[in-house]
């Protein structure tokens, strides 16, 4: 055993989600594991979010929810904005959308995953959803990945949701290498990215233990289904991906001395492959390893990788 100190800080990011707020902080307090701190950033809502939040403030103690003013600039750099904050401390983190619902064990199932795992080396849980309607009815599941989590992955492919995560100590310093403000295309793609390319421990769940919420309003939606999946193949084929690459690469360049060995390489062949001409990026993408996690989205990279669009 590692230790025995277990205290989660949930970092839970509001806009504007004032309809299903209080089903995500109810299935928050209704926890197995008790011992977590509620951390809202809220973005400037100009709903009921802030009442509703105060409420619960009063009714739960300033020490069990804590308010902050977030930055404004998105979801992933609100995130990122609490991930900085000093006043913000945790032995995990655990991040939360505002719509989802949080099964009663999603903490203590996280929590045992990485009970064991070295508290020195980054570690990161993970998993899959369960989809549910506006009205909170499941109506079916994100992907099953049955392939292993590694950075040769997410370098091309983000893993799990962020609603689904618990990372460490040492996992939240890696991903604090990214300055608050900087450009991070999704933090839970930066969380893969960082804690793989380190070598640290990534745990992928096929058993999900949140309800993510579907409806109109959502960010990013939902990855489940064939059109979601021809999306993400157009995405990668028009070019989206190889922006979001540029993006992530730009982070990484900056903690190279984070990478494990092997992956320093890995990366190094990442970067070199994507700017030469057809038969050596083929040949680079090839000794990097890369892959992709289901059949389609490997035919996606194929065809992107030959494109020069990744």
């Amino acid at each position: 055993m590692t230790g025995t100190s277990r205290h989660v800080a949930i970092l839970l990011a509001t806009y504007n989600g004032a309809r299903h707020l209080p089903e995500q902080i109810e299935s928050i307090v209704s926890q197995t594991h008790g011992d977590w701190t509620i951390h809202v950033s809220d973005d400037g809502s100009s709903d009921q979010t802030l009442a509703i939040l105060l409420d619960y403030r009063e009714r739960l103690g300033a020490e069990r929810l804590v308010l902050w003013d977030g930055p404004r600039a998105g979801y992933s750099r609100n995130f990122m904005s609490m991930l900085h904050r000093e006043g913000i401390d945790g032995d995990y983190i655990a991040f939360s959308d505002q719509d989802d619902i949080w099964d009663p064990r999603k903490l203590e199932i996280a929590l045992a995953a990485v009970a064991e795992l070295p508290a020195e080396e980054p570690s990161l849980y993970c998993g899959r959803s369960r989809l549910v309607d506006d009205e909170g009815v499941a109506f079916g599941m994100s992907p099953l990945f049955a392939r292993r989590p590694s950075f040769a992955n997410a370098l091309v492919q983000s893993l799990a949701g962020g609603n689904t995560m618990l990372l460490n100590r040492r996992a939240r310093e890696l991903m604090c290498r990214a300055r608050a403000d900087a450009r991070v295309v999704s933090h839970d793609w930066w969380a893969y990215l960082v804690v793989s390319g380190a070598g640290g421990h990534v745990v992928y769940d096929r058993e999900p233990t949140i309800g993510y919420r579907q409806h109109a309003e959502n960010v990013i939606g939902s990855n489940a289904g064939i059109g979601a999946r021809m999306r993400r193949m157009a995405d990668m084929v028009g070019g989206r991906h190889r922006e979001w690459n540029d993006a992530n690469i730009a982070l990484l360049v900056g903690m190279t001395d984070d990478l494990s060995a092997d992956n320093r390489h890995r990366f190094e062949r990442f970067v070199r492959g994507r700017n030469r001409w057809l038969l050596p990026r083929i040949v680079a993408f090839a000794r990097a390893g890369l892959y992709r996690q289901t059949t389609i989205g490997n035919a996606g990279l194929v065809l992107a990788a030959l494109l020069g669009r990744l």
